[in-house]
């Protein structure tokens, strides 16, 4: 995945004064057996490798989650485990049945119940949802990364929102798209 200048890798809290973070990550490619039902499918074979590249891009950048929230999906719960063994240390993990299948204003509701202590939190989930809620936060991008989202938020990508406030409080428009992740071999719409 591409990456933009690298950090050192760090949690954050909100005791340290460090603006929120949200990580949106979607689910990597999956597979479309026949007869298996859409909440119990696999990665196929492009999403096996995609998964970890959005790991390794969170250990690069030191995008470190304090709180990881997964949609129970099969797809979802098996992109996080492979993500999640790129970096050093799992950081706690909630599979909420909220996200499966979640619209923005969904998705926004389950952050407003995000914990104070949380500084930076990575949603694992699906689209459209996903996408609508980076475009629906971000009032803002840094270079291009809010146009690349507009154009196509593909499976494995990775997009990083900041903002200063807590997690009650986000809303429409206040964060700043700061990162955009898109494995290598996506092409636009």
């Amino acid at each position: 995945m591409p990456s933009s200048t690298a950090t050192p890798p760090e949690r954050t809290g909100s005791a340290d004064g460090r603006p929120r973070r949200l990580v949106i990550l979607r689910h990597a490619k999956s597979a479309w057996p026949e007869g298996v039902p859409d909440h119990d499918r696999p990665l196929g074979p492009r999403g096996l490798r995609d998964a970890p590249a959005a790991g390794r891009f969170l250990a690069e950048t030191g995008v470190l989650p304090d709180l990881v929230l997964c949609s129970p999906a099969r797809r979802a719960r098996h992109t996080w485990e492979l993500a999640a063994a790129e970096l050093d240390g799992a950081p706690p993990t909630r599979h909420d049945p909220r996200l499966y299948g979640a619209d923005a204003e969904d998705l926004l509701d389950v952050l407003h119940g995000v914990p104070t202590e949380a500084g930076t939190v990575l949603l694992v989930g699906h689209n459209p949802g996903l996408e609508d809620l980076v475009l629906l936060l971000a009032g803002q991008g840094v270079g291009d990364a809010l146009d690349r989202v507009r154009t196509k938020f593909p499976t494995s990508a990775t997009a990083v929102l900041t903002w200063h406030g807590t997690w009650p409080d986000l809303r429409p428009g206040e964060a700043l798209l700061t990162e955009l992740a898109i494995p290598r071999g996506h092409r636009a719409k």
